[in-house]
């Protein structure tokens, strides 16, 4: 499948920043599965300082805000060529060790809430498969999507009391942590996704992936209920949220801000 991308990120600040600098994770990976064929970012009110690729082989562009600086867009778009793995990621590939993915943090950290819900899942399913696919299901029933209830920066633990899942970070989270909590190496994933029922979307999707024997990393989308098929494109990957965020960054003064995001996943 050939998916077209449009992502444009505005950030309109109350007041003039002096200094700002943002990390953007903004360039989709290539590997077994997922071609970019093009792929361009144009920043406006500010500049490119450098690129580099992290642990995680995600490619990272630093950003510097213009000084004095009320606005600042980031556009990227391209073309990248898909093709349905039933998942399958394949070996791991970035410059990290597999026993780091079993390592907690603070979002995935495997709480009283996460592992109770993750107890018997074992005894419930077979093969590894089975046995991360049940998981998957049973994060889906017991913290449905509900949107609005939750944010980025929720945890696993607390996601899991709430009962309801805001965002696809929550789902992910908590598979990420459940996963270890099973023993299964698991990591973030943030990407596109295209939708069946509309282009135009106000956000980038979120799943989770986990390492399985003699497969690699297979990816789980705990919100929709699949394994990623043709109409993914993975981003960036990391062990939460946070190693993975589309934009992160840092600025000067406290004036206030206001983000628009405006995102077209479309199949060429």
């Amino acid at each position: 499948m050939k998916l077209r991308i449009d992502h444009a990120t505005t950030y309109s600040f109350a007041a003039p920043v002096p200094y700002g600098l943002q990390q953007l994770r903004l360039t989709p990976k290539s590997r077994d599965g997922q071609r970019i064929a093009e792929w361009t970012l144009e920043v406006t009110g500010g500049r490119v300082e450098a690129e580099f690729t992290d642990q995680h082989a995600n490619v990272v562009t630093l950003v510097a805000l213009d000084p004095g600086a009320t606005e600042v867009r980031l556009h990227c778009q391209g073309t990248v060529e898909t093709e349905d793995r039933g998942g399958v990621v394949g070996a791991q590939k970035g410059f990290v060790p597999l026993w780091l993915f079993k390592r907690s943090t603070e979002l995935t950290r495997a709480g009283p809430n996460v592992r109770t819900l993750a107890k018997g899942v074992k005894e419930e399913a077979g093969d590894d498969l089975g046995i991360l696919h049940a998981l998957s299901a049973r994060i889906l029933d017991r913290v449905p999507y509900r949107l609005g209830e939750t944010d980025a920066g929720t945890t696993a633990d607390a996601a899991v009391e709430a009962g309801q899942g805001g965002v696809c970070q929550d789902h992910a989270h908590i598979f990420v942590a459940a996963a270890r909590a099973l023993d299964y190496p698991a990591r973030y994933v943030s990407g596109y996704v295209k939708l069946e029922d509309r282009e135009a979307q106000d956000a980038a999707h979120a799943w989770a992936e986990a390492h399985v024997p003699h497969l690699g990393w297979v990816g789980f989308d705990v919100s929709n209920g699949i394994s990623p098929d043709a109409r993914y494109v993975r981003v960036a990957t990391g062990l939460d949220y946070r190693g993975a965020a589309p934009i992160s960054g840092i600025r000067l003064g406290d004036a206030a801000e206001t983000m628009d995001v405006a995102i077209r996943v479309a199949q060429q």
